[in-house]
């Protein structure tokens, strides 16, 4: 009954509340939903997390940022005890060479993360031991962060993810997706998501209802600068009405972490 009870509310109100109830009820995270499968290296920094909590595992996305540290949502990484993360394939089962293995217990959340309204949803995960790429630098590599210097308008981005492909597929995609987005305007998200829409969110939309779902939490909004791929925002929420709504994809915004991403990594 609670669980119809929260389906109903999150109907009519479109809140960081309503994902939160989702989350305590379904899988963590978001799939991209109308997007189409990477080729093999398209997107080398992409980490699969499995996360491990005292009461129960879940699956997030997130970023290589350099040979030690992944960059992903503050949710994916809080109160957790394990991560079991897989880089360098685009896959999440099957043979592949080119995929590495990892564990790690060691993460970094933001000091003023909420849980409650996904305030700050920014985490980092340390791994034991530094990944080698040497040998696999075409499937297995790190993404940049925009530097201080550029003053870059943003209008056409890219979200990755594992997550559901629809509402009613509750499993992960086995192949890493992507969509071609677009950002909105903070007071054009606020009409979805009210106050909540800080200016360290960034949300974004696809044709009709491209997007990203449950599976995607933590993984990356990526901007093309000439030849560089920038990390620029952390796949934070979605609309209560469903992955297939028209309603935007929530993102905590990757620059203004800036600082505090480098006093932990050094990136």
């Amino acid at each position: 009954m609670k669980e119809y009870l929260i389906i109903l509310l999150c109907s009519y109100l479109a809140s960081s509340w309503c994902l939160q109830e989702q989350l305590n009820h379904r899988k963590i995270g978001s799939r991209i939903i109308g997007g189409q499968a990477a080729n093999a290296g398209q997107f080398a920094y992409a980490a699969a997390i499995t996360v491990q909590t005292g009461n129960g595992r879940f699956f997030c996305g997130g970023t290589l940022l350099n040979q030690e540290w992944i960059l992903t949502a503050g949710q994916c990484v809080d109160e957790a005890v394990l991560f079991t993360i897989q880089l360098g394939s685009n896959t999440l089962e099957g043979d592949d060479p080119y995929r590495v293995k990892v564990a790690s217990s060691e993460y970094v959340v933001h000091p003023d993360y909420n849980p409650l309204t996904l305030e700050n949803d920014i985490g980092l995960i340390k791994l034991r031991m530094p990944v080698e790429y040497s040998l696999l630098v075409e499937y297995l590599s790190q993404i940049g962060l925009l530097g201080a210097t550029y003053n870059v308008t943003v209008r056409s981005l890219v979200a990755i993810g594992w997550g559901q492909t629809s509402d009613e597929d509750s499993g992960l995609s086995n192949d890493l997706m992507w969509v071609n987005v677009v950002p909105l305007s903070n007071e054009e998200c606020k009409i979805f998501y009210g106050n909540q829409i800080s200016d360290n969110n960034i949300c974004v939309e696809g044709n009709y209802n491209e997007g990203t779902c449950y599976g995607d939490t933590g993984s990356a909004l990526i901007q093309d600068i000439g030849k560089y791929k920038i990390h620029t925002g952390i796949a934070s929420f979605i609309s209560g009405n469903g992955c297939e709504s028209t309603d935007p994809s929530g993102y905590t915004r990757t620059f203004p972490y800036r600082d505090w991403i480098r006093n932990y990594t050094g990136v």
